[in-house]
């Protein structure tokens, strides 16, 4: 059986909206362990991740390669999406797991993406 994703952690998957001939991305998984350890919860909430850092994004989060395992990265936190768990792929190489923190900040950005800043 294939080990369930846990929060903050990265994983890939291939997003509906990529184009077919990209492949997998990494994503931050966001949604609740409770959630993503359910059996009868077929799907998780992730936050793409992009190699695209060049320009300031209110919805945007940086992150460096220390942070992650990766390339320096920004977290689309304006593109949350939900996927099927049978989708994800695990990284071949153990990657970082981002911190209760950091999540934190993708929500807060979410909320700023859609109209809601506390």
């Amino acid at each position: 059986m294939k080990r369930m994703p846990l929060r903050g952690e990265i994983w890939y998957v291939k997003l509906p909206s990529d184009p077919p001939e990209k492949s997998a991305r990494p994503v931050i998984i966001v949604s609740l362990d409770a959630r993503n350890r359910h059996s009868g919860a077929s799907t998780v909430l992730v936050a793409p991740l992009t190699g695209s850092v060049e320009r300031d994004f209110e919805t945007h989060i940086r992150l460096s390669p220390g942070e992650t395992g990766l390339h320096p990265s920004s977290i689309r936190c304006e593109d949350l999406t939900v996927v099927k768990k049978e989708f994800l792929v695990e990284p071949k190489s153990p990657l970082r797991t981002l911190s209760n923190t950091r999540v934190c900040q993708i929500a807060d950005a979410v909320r700023i993406a859609m109209g809601c800043p506390k």
